[in-house]
């Protein structure tokens, strides 16, 4: 029986480490979205040569 117990907390706890992996990498996607949309948006305000974006 213990051995079972002990079984399912490391599922469990492999289970946990998964899912904050995941959270991580998520939470790193989104700050480089964030950093695209920023740079894009600046190099789009700061176009030296005067024209529109949609040409």
């Amino acid at each position: 029986m213990a051995e079972q117990q002990d079984r399912l907390a490391r599922e469990r706890e492999e289970i946990a480490q998964r899912v904050a992996n995941f959270k991580a990498t998520q939470k790193k996607f989104e700050r480089e979205r964030e950093e695209y949309f920023v740079t894009t948006l600046e190099n789009a305000r700061n176009r030296s040569d005067g024209g529109t974006y949609w040409q």
